[in-house]
């Protein structure tokens, strides 16, 4: 058996064996699975019972996963992205005031437009288009903003009653105290490398608050899954597709272009996958992967999917076939039987994970170019408006227009991609159809 699976996914020709790709599996699964908390907690904000949601999130990384590892043969493993799930939780619905299943449709369609653009070849050519500093920016905005729902949701800061919009949150809260140890501890393990460290430390605060009677635990810690049909096939396509939505399909389709391809291409240089300039090589069955997974994603009831830069763990055990994503989706499959625990969590234990993984993804911000105005600008402009609009999209669509205005005004045209330039006419039409408030 393990000599079929080994010629199947070409072990000896990748210098692997059996045994390290399931060690590089569980690595990876360990280090990502925070998402199986986190996602249904964003996502309830949406008005999506965690339940559902946490099967939906679950089926949806391990079909990508499978996907990924048995036709691309790659060790990447799939689940719906952090950001795009903020982005359809807190501003599609709680701001812009959509419902969710609005929301799914456009995400089952950005992913259908994936898939056309990827077979078609187009899908290259628009990351392209993209300038390094610009999708350094989206990342980094990203993640501010995801550490700024994690410290509202937490209590640790609450809106202003008077002056400042923002203030310090009370402190004393015995919700707040939990919350402020279940970050200390996430930190301390991340510092010491501990494998896990987010949904380690996210598991033993939630003990710690059920304990203390912050929270309420769990009258099972084991369970069947609970029914995904109240949030499975609830697509309200009529409404993603009229022309109001345009500007929030554009942005979901943007946020994940970028963050698929960034993946991607992050984890295959990690691997050494890629070619001398810089490509991966069929690039276009990993990207299918991805627009399968997002298609998927809409289809049960959760947000846009793709290769996540976790995998890197995993490529670092010694993961170099599909072999490592089909252990990942395994593992996956079986935490479906956790549901009740997962529900439970409260937002004292998961909201501060959000804090500390906006703080990973602000990293890329050393590799803007402050010195060049041109690209400082347009940058900061994205990570602003990202965080004091409460809105991803403005930040991205902003960027997308400022970027190539800003390179036509100094004379510096030629640095303009000609996909930039579609995308900025898109962004501007963003602008048209937003429904301001």
């Amino acid at each position: 058996m393990q000599s079929r699976i080994a010629n199947y996914f070409g072990l000896e020709l990748a210098g692997t064996t059996f045994r390290r790709e399931v060690l590089a599996g569980v690595t990876t699964f360990v280090t990502m699975s925070y998402i199986i908390a986190v996602n249904p907690a964003i996502m309830k904000a949406a008005g999506i019972p965690e339940g559902p949601s946490m099967v939906a999130t679950v089926m949806t990384a391990v079909v990508g996963t499978l996907v990924m590892g048995l036709y691309a043969n790659r060790p990447f493993a799939i689940a719906p992205y952090m950001g795009e799930n903020a982005f359809i939780a807190y501003t599609v619905v709680k701001v812009l005031g959509y419902s969710w299943q609005t929301a799914m449709a456009a995400v089952f369609l950005a992913g259908a437009m994936f898939a056309l653009l990827t077979v078609a070849r187009v899908r290259q050519w628009m990351v392209e288009a993209l300038p390094p500093g610009l999708c350094y920016s989206f990342g980094v905005g990203i993640g501010l903003f995801l550490s700024f729902i994690g410290l509202n949701e937490s209590g640790i800061v609450a809106l202003g009653v008077a002056g400042a919009p923002v203030r310090i949150g009370n402190l004393a809260a015995p919700s707040v105290e939990v919350a402020v140890l279940s970050f200390v501890l996430i930190a301390v393990l991340m510092v010491r490398r501990v494998p896990g460290a987010i949904l380690l430390g996210i598991l033993i605060s939630a003990g710690i608050a059920f304990v203390t009677g912050v929270a309420k635990p769990p009258s099972l810690w084991v369970s069947m899954p609970p029914n995904p049909a109240p949030i499975m096939l609830q697509l309200d396509l009529r409404g993603a597709l009229s022309v109001g939505f345009f500007g929030v399909l554009l942005t979901i389709f943007v946020m994940a272009l970028i963050d698929t391809m960034g993946s991607l291409i992050g984890v295959s240089a990690r691997a050494g996958f890629l070619d001398p300039d810089g490509t991966l090589p069929q690039i276009e069955r990993p990207m299918l992967a991805d627009a399968i997974a997002t298609m998927f994603a809409g289809l049960v009831g959760t947000t846009t999917s793709g290769a996540y830069i976790e995998s890197a763990a995993g490529v670092h055990a010694g993961g170099r076939t599909g072999l490592t994503a089909v252990v990942v989706a395994a593992l996956f499959a079986m935490s479906l039987f956790f549901a009740p625990l997962v529900a439970a969590i409260p937002a004292a234990a998961y909201a501060p994970a959000l804090i500390v993984v906006g703080a990973m993804m602000i990293a890329p911000v050393v590799k803007i170019d402050f010195d060049d105005y041109t690209e400082l600008i347009p940058a900061f402009t994205v990570i602003a408006l990202m965080s004091f609009t409460y809105n991803i999209g403005i930040g991205i669509t902003a960027g997308l227009i400022l970027y190539p205005l800003v390179k036509l005004a100094t004379g510096r045209r030629s640095e303009v991609h000609a996909g930039l330039w579609l995308l900025c006419g898109l962004s501007i039409l963003f602008y048209v159809f937003y429904p301001y408030q």
